[in-house]
């Protein structure tokens, strides 16, 4: 804030030169010629980067330098003075008038902002830096430029012998999806420490999101809610990752030399769209070196596309930073992403990516804490 104060008087300047320069010319100018009129624009230009009481005083400032100038050639009475006088007032005015809105529109979107971050806060927990052998980074990218929150979403967990993390997607963006989104994510903090299997893990997250359906879905929607869904167990002790695969895109495997791995799943349909018992879903089981980065993503990034309609190359730019840390290889994919997207994504996109750390290295926070990641995007 005091930043902006500061900048926003030294950009006073400006204005401030342009009335004293008019001034000065329209005295030198012959006398037919009028610049007076110009004066107006010394406000307008403070309206863009100052609020109402600045441009309220460029503008006084503007028709005290009008009067200057009538007063200077003996004509401050005249008919044509006083109405130019008269014409800069009311426009001076109309654009401080203009400042108030925008200023009380600026206040209740910053008001907006900090009840969507203190909901982001309540409904998730931060996902931790390392969690058991594993180093761990995420990455929320909004499609909506205001969205702090809305239906993309991870969790992760410790439990006995392991973690379990959940990357989710469900349909619809915004904040339409945070409700199916933050009942995922609370049963998966309850449910992924009563289950011993992600099947059964599985089929308890479907009961719940059937449910909430029941309840909450509208009649004009039913069979159109659904939340796609990866489950991930990785156990201390094995070089492995367990998956269930609810409908969502299979995760990236990048071992070190730029290899890229996108593994085959047998993935059961979304959660919500048909109950589905344990038998109905099928584990995959994947190689997990020390080494290795797991990438887990949501479907706004594989359907990101250019000004000609072309798709994000996600795995083939991906690839290329198989040998960067978690955090520094979300920091490449937001940064090529942008610049193929020209800042501008369709959908929201989330990503989590996850490093083993090798045996001899591995870490505390082996105790039984759960944690959250954000919420945003869309299927």
């Amino acid at each position: 804030m005091r930043q902006l104060w500061q900048s926003s008087h030294t950009l006073l300047v400006i204005p401030i030169v342009l009335i004293v320069v008019i001034t000065v010319v329209d005295q030198l100018v012959p006398a037919d010629v009028h610049l007076g009129p110009l004066l107006v624009i010394a406000p307008a230009i403070t309206a863009s980067f100052a609020g109402p009481w600045l441009t309220g005083l460029v503008g006084f400032l503007a028709v005290g330098a009008q009067a200057y100038i009538g007063w200077h050639f003996g004509v401050l009475f005249s008919r044509n003075v006083l109405v130019q006088l008269l014409a800069l007032a009311v426009l001076s005015a109309m654009i401080v008038f203009f400042c108030v809105v925008r200023e009380r529109h600026r206040r209740q979107l910053a008001q907006v902002r900090s009840v969507a971050e203190a909901a982001q806060h309540v409904l998730l927990w931060p996902l931790p830096e390392r969690i058991g052998a594993l180093r761990i980074a995420c990455l929320y990218m909004a499609a909506e430029d205001e969205a702090q929150i809305g239906g993309d979403l991870y969790a992760a967990t410790r439990i006995t012998g392991g973690v379990r993390i959940m990357m989710g997607d469900v349909r619809g963006k915004g904040l339409s999806a945070i409700g199916e989104a933050a009942l995922l994510l609370g049963a998966f903090r309850e449910a992924a420490h009563r289950h011993t299997s992600l099947p059964e893990l599985a089929a308890s997250l479907e009961q719940s999101v059937t449910r909430y359906l029941a309840d909450f879905e509208p009649a004009e929607e039913t069979g159109e809610r659904f939340a796609t869904t990866l489950l991930l167990e990785l156990p201390d002790d094995d070089h492995i990752i367990r998956v269930v695969c609810c409908g969502h895109p299979p995760p990236l495997v990048l071992s070190p030399g730029s290899v890229l791995t996108v593994p085959s799943l047998h993935p059961a349909p979304p959660l919500g769209i048909g109950e589905v018992g344990p038998e109905g879903y099928r584990i995959d089981v994947l190689s997990f070196e020390p080494g290795d980065t797991l990438l887990l993503y949501t479907d706004g990034v594989i359907e990101a596309r250019d000004s000609d309609g072309d798709f994000y190359p996600f795995e083939t730019r991906a690839a290329q930073w198989s040998e960067a840390g978690p955090e520094s290889l979300l920091h490449h994919i937001r940064r090529d992403l942008l610049a193929y997207t020209r800042g501008r994504l369709d959908d929201d996109a989330a990503f989590v990516a996850l490093r083993r750390e090798p045996d001899a290295h591995r870490r505390r926070h082996q105790g039984r804490v759960t944690h959250g990641g954000r919420l945003g995007g869309s299927t």
